[in-house]
């Protein structure tokens, strides 16, 4: 299900809309960096292009952990 999540990034409140996996995908990775939610969420903002939308950014995010995870670099 597709629900709407808000959060403090730089001082400011925004919101991003995510399927309930990608959400729990995306603490799990916190928790496995030793990061709180927010501090990724943060990171992740900083890092996306003008042309991507916080709530796909933060899918691809997902998608490229995965992805590395299931093809590690030698």
């Amino acid at each position: 299900m597709l629900r709407k999540h808000s959060i403090t990034l730089s001082g400011h409140r925004t919101s991003f809309s995510l399927e309930d996996a990608f959400l729990a995908e995306l603490k799990t990775i916190a928790k496995a960096r030793n990061i709180s939610f927010a501090a990724l969420v943060a990171e992740i903002d900083e890092r996306r292009t003008n042309t991507a939308n916080l709530s796909s950014a933060l899918r691809l995010h997902v998608l490229d952990v995965l992805k590395q995870s299931a093809n590690p670099e030698p």
